[in-house]
C-alpha cells in the first residue's frame, strides 16, 4: 500500500490536472501549464521565469508560479517541472535528414578508427550477413572514418574491396560524406574508367595510368553512387520517420535540411499530410554545381519549382514544410587526407620522413568550386527569386569568396532582405572575422568539430600548418568580432549528440566519459583543440534557438519563450546554465513539445506522450541506436534519390 501511494505521489508531482482552480477568473484557461521550473526564455532580456501557459499551440503567459494560477481551469493539464530547466526547443540549422534515417539501414562502420585490415573485416562481416543480396545487390557502408584509416595505415584503394569474398558492388562513404571508396564492380556499373573526366566539384583519385584508384572525392562520389538503384517512396518514408524519431528525442523541434531535393519534399509533405510531422521542416534546395555555374537563372528556377511544392502560407502551430533557401558547395574539406577545402595559401607537405618530418608549403590550395565572379550572379539570381543562400565553405579561401560575393550582392541589391549564411567556417583568415558582422552574414558552425579528434589533429594539423591550426574552428573569434553564430549539427557526419556539441562549443574540448566524443578513445584526444576563444553558455544556447530561428526566418514565431510565440519547448534533465563544464555533454531532454503537443517524453514525463504519438514512435523504429542517426545528403545531382548527397 505504501509503495502504491508513493508511486501515485510521484506521478502527481510530474503531471497534475487541477479542477476548479480557474473558478471566477476572467482569464480564459490554458490547455497546458508548465510550472515550478527554471524557465530560460532566451528573449532579448534573457528573462528567467517559473511557469509557462499554453493555449491552442501558442504561449499565452510566461512568468511566476503564482500568476500562472489564473490560467489553470478544470481541463488544464498541469506539468510540474520540479525545478528543472525549461527552454525553447532546439533548432538545428544544418543537418541532413533522410541520409540519417537511411544510414540506420546500412552497413554501419560506427565512426570507428579502423586500419585497412579492420575495415576489410567489418565489410566482410556485413557481406556475410546479407548473402541473399549476391551477386548484384549493392553493399553500402557508412560512417567510415577515412582520416583514421589513412593515419593508422594508409588510404585504401579498390584493391582492398576487390579482395573481399563477394561479387557485389561496394560503396563505402566517409563520415564527412566527402569521400567514397568503391570496388571495381561499382566503377564498372557506373561506367567510370580512365577516360572519365573529373566532374565539376569533385575528382577521382587515380593510378599512374589514369584509372580510378578507388577513392572518389565530392561530386565524383555522387557520380559513382548514381549507379545505385534509387530508393522507393516506401524506403524514403521509412527514412523520414526514423529521422523524426531521432530528432524529437534530441529535443529538436525545427530543422533545416541543408542539401535537399524533391525526394525530401515528397517525404515530408507526405508525413505532414498523415499527421506524422513532429518537427518543423525547412528545406535548403541543393544546387547542381554544373548548372549553377553555367546558367544561374536555370538553377534557381529549378529550385523554385521544388520550393513551390511545399507550404506557401504563414507558419501555424502545426508543424509544416517550408523552403526559402538554396544551398551551394564552395569547396570540400580541410581535413587530411582529402585536403580539398579551398585555402588562401597552400597546404603543407612532409618532405622529410615519418621519423624526422620536415613540413613545408606545397602547391595544393584545395578545390574552389566557384569563383567570386561565378558565385555573385548565382547569388543575385537567388535574391531576386526570394531565396536566401546557404554556402558550404570549410577553407579560408572559400570563406573569403563567399564574403566577397555577399559584398558584391549587397552593393547591387542594397534594399534586398537577404540573409546569407556560411556553413562550417573551419578556417577563416583573421582579417575576415569582422566581415561577417559588417555584411550581416551568419556563421553556421558545427560545434562538435572544435574537439581534438582524428579529423582535426595529427595529419590535418600538420597539413594546415601551425598558424591555421591555431585558428581552426574560430566560433569564439567570430563571435567576439560581432558575428551571429548559429549551430547546425551536420547530422549524421558525427554521432548525433546535441549536448556534446554544445559542451564542446563552451569548452573547445571533448568529454572522456561520453562515448560519442573522440576524447573517450584515447588520451591524445583530451583537452582543448587550440587556444582560440570559446563561446559562453548563453552563446551556444542562442545559436541553437533564437539565432537559428533568425536563419530560418521564424524568429517572430520561434526561438524564444514569449507570449504570442508557438509553444515549441523542451524540459532538460539538468540545468545547462549551472552544471559543471565537464558535465555539459551529459544531459538529456525529458520532454519535447511542438505547437503545444508533447511529441516525446521519457522518465518522469513518460506518461505524457499521447497514444497517437506512441504509435508514430513505433512506426519510426530506430534500428541502430548507437549508429549515425541522421546525416541526410541531397539526392545525386542527376536525381537518384539516395538521400546521401551532402558534403560535410
Amino acid at each position: 500500500m505504501k509503495k502504491t501511494l508513493g508511486l501515485v505521489a510521484v506521478l502527481a508531482a510530474a503531471v497534475l490536472t487541477v479542477i476548479g482552480c480557474n473558478s471566477g477568473s476572467s482569464t480564459p484557461p490554458a490547455d497546458t501549464v508548465l510550472r515550478g521550473g527554471k524557465v530560460v526564455t532566451m528573449d532579448n532580456q534573457r528573462t528567467v521565469a517559473q511557469a509557462v501557459a499554453v493555449r491552442e499551440g501558442s504561449i499565452v503567459y510566461v512568468g511566476s508560479d503564482a500568476d500562472v494560477q489564473a490560467y489553470i481551469g478544470s481541463s488544464t493539464k498541469v506539468i510540474e517541472l520540479g525545478g528543472r530547466m525549461l527552454m525553447p526547443g532546439f533548432i538545428d540549422a544544418h543537418l541532413h535528414s533522410l541520409a540519417g534515417g537511411r544510414a540506420l539501414l546500412l552497413c554501419d562502420l560506427e565512426y570507428a578508427p579502423l586500419t585497412r585490415a579492420q575495415l576489410a573485416a567489418k565489410l566482410q562481416s556485413c557481406l556475410d550477413a546479407t548473402t541473399d543480396r549476391e551477386p548484384d545487390g549493392w553493399l553500402e557502408a557508412v560512417n567510415w572514418d577515412r582520416q583514421s584509416t589513412a593515419s593508422l595505415d594508409a588510404d585504401p584503394t579498390k584493391d582492398l574491396l576487390d579482395a573481399l569474398n563477394t561479387r557485389r558492388p561496394i560503396a563505402v562513404t566517409s563520415s564527412d560524406f566527402h569521400s567514397v571508396l568503391a570496388n571495381s564492380r561499382a566503377f564498372a556499373l557506373a561506367s567510370i574508367t580512365a577516360a572519365t573526366p573529373d566532374p565539376a566539384g569533385g575528382s577521382f583519385l587515380r593510378t599512374a595510368d589514369g584509372s580510378p584508384s578507388g577513392i572518389c572525392e565530392d561530386a565524383a562520389g555522387f557520380q559513382l553512387k548514381g549507379a545505385i538503384p534509387p530508393d522507393t517512396d516506401a524506403d524514403l518514408l521509412k527514412q523520414g520517420r526514423a529521422a523524426l524519431a531521432a530528432l524529437r528525442a534530441q529535443g529538436i523541434t525545427s530543422f533545416m535540411d541543408a542539401a535537399s531535393g524533391d525526394p525530401h519534399r515528397r517525404v515530408f509533405m507526405s508525413l505532414r499530410d498523415s499527421g506524422e510531422l513532429t518537427a518543423r521542416v525547412n528545406l535548403a534546395i541543393n544546387l547542381d554545381p554544373a548548372v549553377a555555374m553555367a546558367n544561374p537563372t536555370a538553377a534557381i528556377a529549378s529550385a523554385k519549382a521544388i520550393a513551390a511544392g511545399v507550404d506557401q502560407g504563414a507558419l501555424t502551430t502545426t508543424p509544416s514544410v517550408h523552403s526559402h533557401v538554396v544551398k551551394v558547395f564552395l569547396d570540400g574539406v580541410v581535413n587530411a587526407p582529402a585536403d580539398t577545402g579551398a585555402l588562401l595559401t597552400p597546404y603543407f607537405t612532409n618532405i622529410g620522413t615519418d621519423a624526422a618530418p620536415n613540413w613545408v608549403a606545397g602547391t595544393n590550395v584545395g578545390q574552389l568550386y566557384f569563383s567570386t565572379s561565378q558565385l555573385t550572379p548565382l547569388m543575385l539570381a537567388a535574391v531576386d527569386a526570394g531565396f536566401d543562400i546557404h554556402m558550404h565553405a570549410t577553407g579560408e579561401g572559400a570563406v573569403r569568396t563567399a564574403l566577397d560575393a555577399v559584398t558584391a550582392t549587397r552593393a547591387a541589391r542594397p534594399k534586398a532582405d537577404f540573409r546569407p549564411a556560411i556553413a562550417h567556417d573551419e578556417t577563416v583568415a583573421s582579417a575576415d572575422y569582422p566581415r561577417f558582422a559588417a555584411q550581416d552574414v551568419m556563421a553556421t558552425m558545427s560545434f562538435q568539430w572544435a574537439q581534438r579528434a582524428s579529423y582535426s589533429i595529427g595529419d590535418t594539423e600538420h597539413h594546415l600548418g601551425a598558424d591555421r591550426f591555431a585558428r581552426m574552428e574560430p566560433s569564439g573569434s567570430l563571435r567576439r568580432a560581432g558575428a551571429r553564430i548559429v549551430h547546425g549539427s551536420d547530422w549524421p557526419i558525427d554521432p548525433f549528440d546535441t549536448f556534446l556539441a554544445l559542451k564542446i562549443g563552451v569548452t573547445r574540448s571533448g568529454d572522456p566519459q561520453n562515448p560519442h566524443s573522440a576524447a573517450s578513445l584515447a588520451p591524445i584526444f583530451e583537452g582543448p583543440i587550440n587556444a582560440d576563444p570559446a563561446l559562453t553558455r548563453d552563446d551556444v544556447l542562442a545559436a541553437i534557438t533564437i539565432n537559428a530561428a533568425h536563419q530560418l526566418r521564424v524568429e517572430k514565431q520561434l526561438g524564444s519563450l514569449e507570449k504570442g510565440k508557438f509553444a515549441d519547448l523542451i524540459v532538460l534533465d539538468k540545468d545547462f546554465l549551472t552544471v559543471p563544464d565537464d558535465a555539459l555533454g551529459r544531459n538529456r531532454v525529458l520532454l519535447t513539445m511542438v505547437g503545444g503537443k508533447v511529441v516525446n517524453a521519457i522518465d518522469v514525463y513518460a506518461n505524457q506522450i499521447a497514444t497517437a504519438q506512441q504509435t508514430l514512435g513505433a512506426r519510426a523504429k530506430v534500428l541502430s541506436v548507437g549508429a549515425s542517426t541522421g546525416h541526410a545528403m541531397p539526392p545525386h545531382v542527376r536525381g537518384a534519390p539516395h538521400g546521401d548527397g551532402h558534403n560535410h
